[in-house]
C-alpha cells in the first residue's frame, strides 16, 4: 500500500491573446475532460520558481523569463479513482522565444516519457464538465486579470 502524502506543485500559466496554454487531460472513471497548465512536482532542495522553470524546460524543451508567482492553492481531489492532495505554487511566466506564442500548439512530455500536447484556450473552454484544474485556478486567473 502506498502512503498517502501532499504533493508540492508548481504551474506556470502562459497567457497570450485572452488565452492560456493548458495540457488537456481525461480522467476515464469521471468520463470527465480537464485542463491544467503546465508544471510539476517540486523537488527537494528546490525552490517553487526553480521548479517550474524545470519542468517547463523538461516538458516543453523552452526557456522562460519573468517568473513571478501568482498565487497558491490547495488542492484535494480524486483522480483516476485515486485520492489526492496538492498546494500548488501558481507562476505566471514568459517564453523566452516570442515565436512560441504564434504556435496553435506545442509538443510536450511528461518525465515518465509520456507524450500530450500543450494547446492555448480561452475561458469558453472551461466549464462544469471541463474544468480547468486545480480548483481555485480559474477564480484566481480572473482575479489577477489573466482571464476575461
Amino acid at each position: 500500500m502506498t502512503t498517502q502524502r501532499i504533493r508540492p506543485l508548481a504551474l506556470c500559466v502562459f497567457h497570450h491573446n485572452g488565452k492560456i496554454l493548458v495540457n488537456e487531460a481525461y480522467d476515464s472513471i469521471k468520463k470527465q475532460t480537464f485542463f491544467r497548465p503546465v508544471g510539476g512536482g517540486i523537488e527537494f532542495g528546490e525552490t517553487s520558481d526553480q521548479a517550474v522553470v524545470r519542468e517547463v524546460q523538461e516538458e516543453l524543451g523552452l526557456s522562460i523569463s519573468d517568473v513571478r508567482l501568482l498565487g497558491t492553492l490547495e488542492s484535494i481531489f480524486t483522480y483516476a479513482g485515486t485520492p489526492g492532495h496538492e498546494i500548488v505554487q501558481v507562476y505566471d511566466a514568459k517564453f523566452v522565444d516570442a515565436n512560441v506564442y504564434e504556435l496553435p500548439q506545442l509538443k510536450a512530455c511528461e518525465s515518465d516519457g509520456t507524450a500530450f500536447i500543450a494547446k492555448w484556450h480561452g475561458v469558453a473552454s472551461f466549464t462544469n464538465g471541463s474544468p480547468l484544474v486545480p480548483d481555485g485556478l480559474y477564480e484566481l486567473l480572473k482575479k489577477v486579470a489573466l482571464l476575461d
